[in-house]
C-alpha cells in the first residue's frame, strides 16, 4: 500500500531494514480503529518485504487505541466508505461472518510465523485495542497502560481474534472475568498476569521496544520463526506431536547451518 493510502484510513508504516513499524495514527480521536483501517492492516500485512522479522505496533499519542470508533455505531452515518453495525444487519448471516471474517485479517497477520510481533502500548488500549494488543506475540507496556474488554457493555463478545490469545496469556478464569466485567487491568497487574512483559516508564517505552526488536533481530534469521511456530501450536499438541515437530525442525536448522558453512569453504 502507498504511504498515502495508509495515511487516509490514519495508519503509518515505517520499514527499517529487518524492523516494521505499523503506527495507529488518529491521535485527535485517541486511535479509534474502523473497518476501513483493519482492511488496510490486512493488506499491509501481506505486503511486509520478505526479510521483516520484527513488527512493532504503536499508537501516536499518550493512546495506544480507544477502540472502535463509534461512527460505526452511529445509525445515521452513511455514504463513501463508512461502515456500520446497521449496514452489517442488512446483510445475511453468512455474508456478516463473512465482513467480520475481512476484519480478523487484519488482526491475524501479526501471527505471521516469519516475524516476531510487538505491542508498544501506552495509555488505553481498550476494545478492538486490546484486541489489537492481543493479536500481537509481545506486549511491552507504559506504566500509565490501562487495557478493558469493553464489548460486553455493548451487548457484544470479543469478535477480532482477542479471546484466543486472552485465554493462552491469562488463562480461562483470568479471561472470563475480564472479557464479561469490561474492567480496567493496569499495567502492573498486566505484567503479574502474563498479559505483557514488562512495564516502563512511559519515557522508556520506545527505547525499550527497539532493544528488544535488536535482540530478536540479531537471532541466526530462521531460528526464531521456526521457534516461534512451534511455541505458538505447542499447548494443542501431545508430547509426541512436538517431538517430531522439535525434530523436524531441528533437521531444516542443521541442514541450513551446514549449507551456509559449506558456501563459506567455498568462498
Amino acid at each position: 500500500m502507498t504511504p498515502e493510502s495508509l495515511a487516509a484510513v490514519g495508519l503509518l508504516h515505517q520499514q527499517a531494514g529487518p524492523v516494521a513499524s505499523i503506527t495507529l495514527n488518529r491521535p485527535e480521536v485517541r486511535n479509534a480503529q474502523t473497518p476501513a483501517m483493519w482492511r488496510a492492516l490486512a493488506e499491509l500485512g501481506a505486503s511486509l518485504p520478505e526479510e521483516t522479522r520484527v513488527v512493532v505496533v504503536r499508537g501516536a499519542g499518550p493512546t495506544f487505541s480507544a477502540g472502535l470508533d463509534r461512527t460505526m455505531l452511529d445509525p445515521t452515518a452513511h455514504g463513501g466508505d463508512v461502515e456500520t453495525v446497521a449496514g452489517l444487519l442488512a446483510l445475511d448471516d453468512a455474508e456478516i461472518s463473512a465482513t467480520i471474517d475481512a476484519y480478523q485479517r487484519g488482526f491475524t497477520f501479526l501471527r505471521d510465523p516469519r516475524f516476531v510481533s510487538i505491542a508498544a502500548v501506552q495509555g488505553y488500549a481498550v476494545g478492538a485495542g486490546f484486541q489489537l494488543a492481543l493479536a500481537c506475540d509481545l506486549r511491552v507496556v507504559a506504566d500509565d497502560a490501562q487495557f478493558a474488554m469493553l464489548e460486553s457493555g455493548l451487548g457484544l463478545v470479543p469478535d477480532l481474534t482477542g479471546t484466543k490469545p486472552l485465554v493462552e496469556s491469562v488463562g480461562y478464569a483470568r479471561a472470563l472475568e475480564i472479557c464479561v466485567t469490561a474492567r480496567m487491568v493496569g499495567a502492573a497487574e498486566a505484567v503479574a498476569i502474563g498479559l505483557a512483559l514488562t512495564a516502563v516508564p512511559a519515557a522508556e517505552l520506545d527505547a525499550t521496544v527497539a532493544d528488544l526488536a535488536g535482540a530478536l533481530t540479531a537471532a541466526v534469521p530462521g531460528v526464531v520463526s521456526e521457534t516461534k511456530t512451534l511455541l505458538a501450536g505447542a499447548a494443542q499438541r501431545d508430547l509426541d506431536e512436538q517431538r517430531r515437530l522439535e525434530r523436524e525442525a531441528q533437521v531444516r536448522r542443521l541442514r541450513e547451518l551446514a549449507a551456509k558453512a559449506a558456501s563459506r569453504r567455498q568462498e
